[in-house]
């Protein structure tokens, strides 16, 4: 329980440097008048969330406390939707009404599409594998 516990905890580390570069490199590369850091995180961790749960759920290839650790530790530091309600909030606070629906409909049509393709992507593994 304690290893699992550290682990998570570590993890979650990771994905929280993670998200920090991301949104750095994001404001960098493509601006900083909209949450794109936020919103790259929250897809790709979607996605990863999703084929990493239906990996190690289903099958072996992923033990139990690496899954932990990459899902609740890894993604769950890594996603933002704290985050997402905040920089959602300033916009609108701002003024910026289209870009907060936008930012809302983006990032929930987008994470839902992926983490579909990856929990597809996941049973497409383990049916190979099969």
């Amino acid at each position: 329980m304690v290893e699992r516990f550290l682990l998570i905890c570590a993890g979650g580390a990771i994905g929280t440097g993670l998200r920090y570069l991301t949104a750095g490199l994001a404001a960098r590369w493509l601006g900083a008048d909209f949450p794109y850091g936020t919103l790259i995180v929250n897809v790709v961790g979607s996605f990863l969330i999703g084929l990493i749960q239906q990996v190690g759920l289903t099958t072996l290839l992923i033990p139990d406390t690496a899954r932990l650790f990459l899902t609740v530790g890894i993604m769950g530091g890594l996603t933002t939707y704290s985050s997402f309600t905040y920089e959602t909030l300033r916009l609108v606070e701002g003024g910026a009404w289209g870009q907060a629906w936008i930012n809302v409909l983006v990032t929930t049509a987008l994470c839902l599409a992926v983490c579909f393709l990856g929990i597809a992507a996941g049973r497409l593994l383990v049916e190979a594998r099969v």
